[in-house]
């Protein structure tokens, strides 16, 4: 599959365009930057804890402090 050509790419803004409006556009190029920044960040930490994980295993008597970027557990919700 080759990639779109600058034709086409020019043809599916122009549809972004009639769809979504001028004005719009903007603020959903925003969303998906934010999306993809949380997804990425996402799956660090899932990578990140897949290498603790297989750390753990290696040293079972050896205590881990928490990573800096680790989210403290919920408290449940009275």
């Amino acid at each position: 599959m080759t990639p779109p050509g600058p034709t086409q790419l020019l043809i599916v803004l122009l549809v972004l365009v009639l769809l979504f409006g001028a004005k719009k556009l903007p603020d959903l190029a925003r969303s998906v930057g934010r999306s993809s920044r949380i997804l990425k960040s996402e799956l660090n930490a899932n990578d990140r804890d897949d290498r603790d994980d297989r750390d753990d295993h290696s040293n079972p008597g050896e205590v881990r402090q928490p990573s800096p970027g680790a989210r403290a557990p919920r408290e449940p919700e009275r």
